[in-house]
């Protein structure tokens, strides 16, 4: 299983799923991180914690726990 966290700098992938439960899942939806949408990853910090994306025309940090609970393909 291919997650967020794992993705390079500079690629565009798709959300495939959202793995989690309860409040932690709702967040990302509400951030705009749902099935088939783009995100492509712009910055990761030096020891991978928070990983800077482009969702949905906006930027979004999103800790290292967050992005390994969201599946991903790449395009």
């Amino acid at each position: 299983m291919e997650t967020l966290r794992n993705a390079k700098v500079g690629q565009t992938v798709k959300v495939v799923k959202l793995h989690g439960e309860g409040a932690v899942k709702r967040r990302l939806m509400d951030m705009g991180l749902t099935r088939g949408t783009e995100v492509y990853i712009r910055k990761v910090a030096p020891l991978g914690d928070p990983v800077e994306v482009t969702v949905r025309n906006y930027e979004l940090s999103i800790r290292k726990a967050d992005a390994e609970m969201i599946e991903i393909e790449v395009e």
